[in-house]
């Protein structure tokens, strides 16, 4: 699923961590742990609750 569902309920912090990373997909994100992905910088407590909200609708996870 493309990464501009996502993006649009970011931060442009947020949104740029992502882009900066090359990520397109949602599906992408699974390949991040939790803790990696969260140490992006421009990715705060806010973002990580609205991404890993959006992944689990979509049946996705960070990796474990």
């Amino acid at each position: 699923m493309d990464i501009d569902i996502l993006l649009q309920n970011l931060a442009k912090p947020a949104q740029r961590a992502i882009r900066n990373e090359g990520i397109t997909t949602i599906e992408q994100l699974s390949k991040y742990s939790e803790k990696e992905f969260s140490e992006l910088h421009g990715i705060g407590k806010n973002a990580m609750s609205i991404i890993k909200q959006t992944m689990s609708e979509n049946g996705l996870a960070f990796f474990q």
